[in-house]
C-alpha cells in the first residue's frame, strides 16, 4: 500500500475512531494460529505510554507475528497536520524457546496538552490495511487539572491454561475502560510468563492483546514484578519487559526499569522492587529434571533447583536516583502530590501471601518520609489492603517464627488511626500504603493475619534475604519466607470477601489558598474468588487532603 493511500482521513471516519481489529480481540491471536494464518506484520498488542512530558509526548507500542516492513501511525490531532510517524524496532529472541519477538515503537511529540489524537498503526505487509487498527487517546492536561486515573497489579490473562489465567483478567481490563481514566498504573507482576519458561512469548502476547482494548485507548503505565525476570532473558530477566515498553527516560544506567512522569500537580514514580527486596520471587527450577532451552537458543540446561535472584542488581543507583527525583519534586512548586508504583510490599497483613518486606523499609521508606510521599501503590498480594498514615518506625517489635525472640522489623508507625472529624487524611502527616494485587490472577490471597488472642490485625514480615543453597551451583538460593511477625499497627481496612479489586483516583487541584484532594474509591468484585464475574461495586471511600 502506497504511503499517499495511507494517509487517508477516511481511516479515522470509517472506523469511527474507536473501532478495534480483530488483534483487539483477547483470544484473537490464539484464533490465528489455530487456523494456520500466514505470519505477518499485521500490528497487534497495541498499547500507549507516556513519554517524557506526559502533556506533549506518547509513545505507541505494538508487536507483530513476523517482520513488519516499513510499521509506521498516522497522527490525526485534534488540530493541525495529519503526519505519518515511522516506528523503530525492538526485538530479542526467547531465552527458552528461541522465538524471535518483533516489537515496534513510535514517540509521538510536540502534542497539545489535554486534546485529542487519534491515529491509525499499520505497515506495508499489514494484513488489515485497507482498514488498519485506529482508536484516539486524550494528552495530559498541563498545569493544575483535574484529573483521574485507575490502578491494580497482578493482571494475569485470561486463558485459563495459562499460569494464573482466568476470565477475570478480561473483565479488569473492562473495569478499567468502565471508569475511563486518563491512565492505568499496572502495579508489576503482568502476565506470568516465567511460570511456563518454554511458552513465554505465547503468554505476553495473550497479554498485550488482552489489555489492547484499553491500553491502546490511554497509556497504561507498568512497574516491574517478580514474575517479569525470566531465565536467559538479560541480566535481570527483564528482556520481554523492556522490548515491549518505552517509558520515560531515567537517565541511569538501568533505563526502563524505573522512571517517572509528572500529570497536572501530581508526581507519579514509578519503581523496580525486586532491586531491594528481600523476598525475590522470580523463576525457579523445581525439578526434579534440569529445564532445557530450545537448541536453537544455545543456552545451557538450567539445573534443577536453581533460581534467579537481582536483589542489589544497580548496586543502589536506583535508590539514588529516587532520593534525587523526591528531593527535586519536594522543591518544585507545581507539585502537590507525590504518588509511588511498585510490585512488592512495604506494608501487607496477608496470611497467604508474601506479607511486609523488611528490605523495602530500610530501604525506601525512610526516603518516602523525608520527601513527603502521599500514596504508595502495590500489588505482589493478591488483595486488598490500606494503611493509615505512617511515618517513621518502631525498632525491635517484632519476634522471630522460629524461637520467639524479639527481631527488628522495622514497624511503620502509624500518625493516626482513626478517621479524621473531617473524613478528610492529611498526607503531610504520613504516607499511605495500598496494596491493590488484584487484578485478574486465579488465586486470590484474601486471609489475613490475626492476632489469636485479641483479633488485631498481625503481620508476618521478611526480614532476611534469600540464601544461597549450599553444595548447589552458582545462583541457587533458598527463597525467602516470612520469618517473623509484628502486630499490623499500621493497618486500617482489608477487604475479606474477593482479593479482586481496581481503585480509581480522583485529583482536584483545589484553589489558590485553599485544598487539594484526591479521593480514592475501591471496587471490588464480590464472588470472583468463586467464578470470574464483570461485577465491580464500590467497597470503600477514602479522600485525601492538604493545604495547596
Amino acid at each position: 500500500m502506497s504511503d499517499a493511500s495511507l494517509t487517508r482521513r477516511d481511516f479515522f471516519r470509517r472506523a469511527g475512531l474507536t473501532g478495534l481489529t480483530a488483534a483487539a480481540s483477547p483470544l484473537g491471536i490464539f484464533a490465528d494460529d489455530a487456523k494456520g494464518a500466514v505470519a505477518d506484520g499485521t500490528p497487534e498488542q497495541i498499547h500507549l505510554t507516556y513519554g517524557d512530558n506526559a502533556a506533549g509526548s506518547v509513545f505507541v507500542s505494538w508487536a507483530s507475528a513476523a517482520q513488519a516492513v516499513n510499521p509506521r501511525i498516522i497522527v490525526e490531532p485534534s488540530s493541525g497536520a495529519e503526519t505519518t510517524v515511522h516506528a523503530i524496532q525492538r526485538t530479542y529472541t526467547d531465552g527458552m524457546n528461541g522465538q524471535t519477538v518483533f516489537t515496534y515503537h513510535a514517540k509521538l511529540t510536540g502534542l497539545k496538552a489535554a486534546s485529542a489524537v487519534h491515529y491509525a498503526v499499520t505497515a506495508d505487509n499489514d494484513s488489515n490495511s485497507e482498514k488498519p487498527f485506529t482508536a484516539s487517546f486524550q494528552t495530559a492536561p498541563q498545569g493544575r487539572a483535574a484529573f483521574r486515573w485507575t490502578s491494580y497489579g497482578d493482571l494475569a490473562t485470561p486463558v485459563p491454561s495459562y499460569p494464573l489465567g482466568s476470565l477475570q483478567s478480561q473483565y479488569a481490563v473492562e473495569a478499567v475502560e468502565k471508569f475511563a481514566p486518563l491512565f492505568h498504573l499496572l502495579n508489576g507482576d503482568l502476565c506470568y510468563a516465567n511460570y511456563h519458561p518454554t511458552a513465554q512469548p505465547p503468554i505476553w502476547a495473550a497479554f498485550g492483546s488482552n489489555v489492547q482494548t484499553s491500553a491502546a485507548h490511554r497509556p497504561w503505565m507498568p512497574c516491574p514484578g517478580n514474575h517479569e525476570i525470566e531465565f536467559c532473558n538479560g541480566s535481570q530477566g527483564f528482556n520481554s519487559y523492556l522490548a515491549r515498553y518505552s517509558l520515560p527516560g531515567n537517565g541511569t544506567s538501568y533505563p526502563g526499569r524505573w522512571y517517572s512522569f509528572q500529570v497536572g500537580s501530581a508526581l507519579f514514580v514509578s519503581l523496580s522492587a525486586d532491586d531491594v527486596a528481600y523476598q525475590d520471587a522470580g523463576p525457579l527450577v523445581e525439578g526434579p529434571d534440569a529445564l532445557h532451552p530450545a537448541p536453537s537458543t544455545g543456552n545451557a540446561p538450567i539445573e534443577a533447583g536453581t533460581s534467579f535472584y537481582i536483589h542489589g542488581y544497580s548496586a543502589g543507583e536506583q535508590t539514588l536516583w529516587l532520593e534525587k527525583t523526591l528531593s527535586a519534586a519536594s522543591q518544585n512548586d507545581e507539585i502537590d502530590w507525590i504518588i509511588v508504583q511498585m510490585h512488592q510490599d512495604a506494608l501487607s497483613s496477608a496470611e497467604n501471601g508474601n506479607g511486609s518486606d523488611a528490605g523495602i523499609r530500610k530501604s525506601w521508606l525512610p526516603i518516602f518520609d523525608r520527601y513527603g510521599v502521599d500514596l504508595v501503590l502495590c500489588g505482589h498480594d493478591h488483595d486488598y489492603e490500606r494503611s493509615w498514615p505512617v511515618r517513621g518506625c518502631n525498632h525491635d517489635v517484632g519476634y522471630e517464627l522460629a524461637t520467639g525472640a524479639t527481631v527488628d522489623t522495622w514497624q511503620p508507625k502509624p500518625v493516626v488511626t482513626e478517621v479524621p472529624s473531617d473524613g478528610e487524611f492529611d498526607t503531610r502527616l504520613g504516607t499511605i500504603h495500598l496494596i491493590l494485587g488484584g487484578g485478574g490472577t486465579s488465586f486470590p490471597s484474601t486471609p489475613y493475619g490475626t492476632d489469636e488472642t485479641d483479633g488485631l490485625p498481625r503481620a508476618k514480615v521478611i526480614t532476611k534475604p534469600n540464601r544461597p543453597v549450599p553444595g548447589k551451583v552458582t545462583g541457587t538460593f533458598s527463597r525467602a519466607e516470612a520469618d517473623a511477625r509484628e502486630d499490623a499497627i499500621w493497618s486500617a481496612r482489608r477487604d475479606p470477601e474477593t482479593g479482586f479489586g481496581i481503585a480509581v483516583f480522583d485529583l482536584d487541584p483545589g484553589d489558590t489558598g485553599g485544598k487539594t484532594s484526591i479521593t480514592i474509591r475501591y471496587y471490588h468484585a464480590p464472588g470472583a474468588n468463586q467464578a470470574p464475574t464483570p461485577n465491580y461495586e464500590l467497597f470503600e471511600t477514602v479522600v485525601l487532603a492538604k493545604d495547596r
